[in-house]
């Protein structure tokens, strides 16, 4: 069983992520929390958790892991502290620590920043903190998801490169993309985008 840290793990998809690798028989998770008070819903299942704030040190944070889920976010209050600067610390601590795989949980639309009025600080802190990634050699999985909502999960997605067409995604769907990234045979040192679709999420990302 491999230990996996989950950074966002108090967060709505972070929640389903941990969950997913709560009843894996390949992965153990590990939940990165920023409160005392949101470790206890975890330590109630048995869940090792780990706290620490992207906006301060979390070298600590990546001992005894294997590897890493980045699905983190500020929602807003504070993009480039957390979705840039955050992500680029946990990278470094994994470096350190020589973790094995990171899984990255971006946005379509972080390729191409300004095309987005409204988003574009956001989709900004995203490729960079992609980009940092890619240099950095570790092995790792980018995963750029549509729309989120929090529609049942159909276990089905379109994935490519680039879809070249926007559409929504449920969180289900997406935590279970990103579970089956951690897979040492999955999709490697690629950046890919899903929306919903009709390929298994099983065959679209072969383990």
């Amino acid at each position: 069983m491999e230990n996996i840290l989950v950074t966002g793990a108090n967060g709505t998809t972070g929640k389903k992520i941990v969950n997913l690798l709560e009843t894996s028989q390949y992965f153990k998770p590990v939940a990165m929390v920023r409160k005392e008070i949101q470790k206890k819903q975890f330590e109630d299942r048995n869940i090792n958790t780990v706290l620490a704030d992207l906006e301060k040190d979390i070298s600590h944070t990546t001992k005894d892991i294997d590897k890493v889920i980045f699905a983190a976010g500020s929602d807003g209050k504070a993009v480039k502290a957390v979705d840039e600067e955050g992500a680029k610390k946990m990278i470094d601590a994994s470096k350190k620590q020589h973790i094995k795989k990171f899984v990255m949980l971006s946005s379509m639309g972080a390729d191409k920043p300004e095309s987005s009025e409204d988003l574009q600080e956001y989709l900004q802190a995203k490729q960079n903190a992609d980009v940092y990634l890619r240099e950095s050699k570790l092995s790792y999985s980018i995963v750029r998801p549509g729309a989120l909502n929090n529609e049942k999960g159909t276990g089905k997605i379109e994935l490519s490169e680039k879809l070249n067409k926007f559409g929504e995604i449920s969180r289900e769907d997406v935590a279970q993309t990103l579970v089956h990234a951690l897979h040492d045979t999955a999709i490697n040192k690629e950046t890919f985008e899903i929306i919903e679709g009709n390929t298994l999420i099983g065959k679209a990302i072969p383990s």
